[in-house]
């Protein structure tokens, strides 16, 4: 199977396409996460919220693949933060992915104490229990502001991007700090419709024998953005993985930026009601 990869800014080279498994339940996660790698998946995204790590660990233990061989991505959740309880974390995190280091840990959201909690990732990586590290949801100004003062620079952001929510205005600031971008949400998702419909993409598809959804996601990986799709059947994980034998033209690549429609996502994640809602349910 073909696979592009990007550099960290430390190094660590990382897929550009994987499976994500948020939603899928623990019940399912192990058999989603066994037919992925049989696609050939290597990058795994899960987090502790999802309440799946297990199956995950299960799944690709059982698949024989050399540990070296896989990308395991994972969350602290907001109920962890805290240098103290991160820390503890992280190595739960480790049990249950039936591993002694994790290649991505991302803090999960922007509130609570994450200057603790990045101080437990940063020893943890520093000790070789976590490969890189970074953070997920954090919109352009908090990022700005946590980044500035923390010693190691995220080396990933993750945030809710596509075709329709292409995230152009905070890619500066990542690149301020050598920050690489991860999209979920790839195909559309929390508030986001239209994607695989999409007439646009489907008509650029054409030219390639592609669908509308392997062209978004084509899209993404050309931007050097890593994208995990996620879905619950093999044959449209199969699908989605067919990306990397064609290439999207400058005439193309043009004409998808004009289809941008909610520059930095579908959900506020500075709205005080909403970070309301995560503190007082989660923090």
């Amino acid at each position: 199977m073909i696979m592009e990869y990007i550099k960290l800014y430390n190094g660590v080279e990382m897929p550009k396409l994987g499976y994500g498994v948020f939603l899928v339940s623990p019940d399912e996660c192990e058999r989603c996460v066994t037919d992925a790698l049989s696609v050939g998946y290597r990058l795994i995204d899960t987090a502790q919220a999802y309440q799946n790590e297990e199956g995950v660990g299960n799944a690709w233990r059982k698949s024989g693949i050399k540990r070296e061989d896989l990308f395991l991505v994972t969350k602290v959740w907001i109920s962890n933060n805290g240098e103290e309880k991160a820390a503890k974390s992280i190595d739960e995190s480790l049990r249950k992915l039936q591993t002694e280091y994790i290649d991505l840990l991302l803090i999960h959201q922007a509130y609570g104490d994450v200057f603790g909690t990045w101080r437990a990732m940063e020893k943890a990586y520093r000790t070789g229990k976590v490969r890189a590290i970074g953070v997920s949801n954090f919109q352009a100004g908090r990022f700005f502001d946590f980044a500035h003062y923390v010693e190691l620079k995220p080396m990933v952001n993750q945030l809710q991007c596509n075709t329709l929510i292409q995230q152009t205005g905070i890619q500066p600031i990542h690149a301020e700090f050598g920050t690489k971008m991860m999209a979920w949400g790839p195909l559309g998702g929390q508030g986001v419709d239209g994607i695989v419909k999409s007439e646009e993409l489907a008509a650029i598809g054409t030219k390639y024998g592609k669908s509308a959804a392997q062209v978004a996601l084509r899209w993404l990986t050309q931007c050097g953005i890593v994208a995990i799709p996620k879905s619950s059947h093999k044959e449209r994980m199969a699908q989605n993985f067919d990306i990397f034998d064609f290439t999207l033209t400058d005439e193309d690549m043009g004409k998808i930026a004009t289809i941008n429609q909610h520059d930095t996502g579908t959900i506020n994640f500075s709205d005080p009601q909403f970070v309301k809602y995560l503190i007082e349910t989660y923090g």
